[in-house]
């Protein structure tokens, strides 16, 4: 089994972002996936792309960018709890296209 490297941003990249990264990684297992999940802020997101092996973005806070070469989700749902059902569609088509 692939183990899915995911980015989550937030805007100090701790907090929230570490917060929403064990959410998804919580997600993902139910669905079968195991994950590794590294925490930045949006100014730090092309630096750890440049690193490699990434497979998704999930952020709280603007990216600077609209396209990374990699799917992108918006995971404010995860924090405010609205929403909720329609990051988990997301994040199922994600999986579906692995």
């Amino acid at each position: 089994m692939k183990t899915l490297k995911i980015l989550s941003v937030c805007g100090s990249g701790t907090v929230t972002s570490s917060m929403v990264a064990n959410k998804v990684k919580d997600m993902l297992k139910e669905r079968g996936y195991s994950s590794t999940t590294v925490e930045s802020n949006p100014n730090g997101v092309e630096t750890n792309l440049d690193a490699g092996g990434f497979d998704l973005i999930v952020f709280t806070s603007p990216l600077k960018k609209k396209d990374y070469g990699i799917p992108v989700i918006n995971a404010i749902a995860l924090i405010t709890g609205m929403g909720e059902e329609e990051f988990e569609e997301e994040l199922d088509a994600f999986v579906e296209n692995l």
